[in-house]
């Protein structure tokens, strides 16, 4: 997880930019350079240490092959919100890779499990036994 340094730091790294979004709006979206993405240079950062870097390349798929994170937003209709929400995305996403996985510990079915699906199974078998024609 990151500390409220580092997140400062991410963000001062970070580089913006503006366009004018598609769809629906009018002179809102005719006019007005609302969408905004995020870039982040994972590896040129010096908010996150060696380690944080390799984990976050080696479980997020979608970074790009200089190590660069894109992220986009156009959903609200000012630049202001759309730059908030980019940032929280972001920081978002670096958190939920960060995050430690916990290791899965193998089960075994319980007995009334068993026995739940021991009786489904003769149900069904009596119901296809049903269905078949006496000569």
């Amino acid at each position: 997880m990151l500390t409220g340094e580092q997140i400062k730091n991410i963000l001062r790294e970070c580089s913006f930019k503006t366009s004018r979004s598609g769809g629906k709006g009018g002179q809102n979206v005719n006019k007005l350079e609302t969408k905004v993405e995020i870039e982040f240079h994972l590896m040129v950062s010096e908010a996150l240490s060696p380690v944080q870097k390799e984990t976050i390349l080696a479980r997020y798929t979608a970074i790009q092959d200089e190590g660069i994170i894109k992220i986009v937003s156009s959903t609200h209709r000012t630049q202001l919100e759309n730059k908030q929400e980019v940032k929280k995305k972001l920081i978002d996403l670096l958190n939920k890779y960060l995050k430690p996985v916990k290791k899965r510990y193998a089960t075994k079915p319980s007995r009334s499990s068993k026995l739940k699906k021991l009786d489904s199974k003769k149900k069904r078998g009596e119901i296809k036994t049903l269905r078949k024609k006496l000569f």
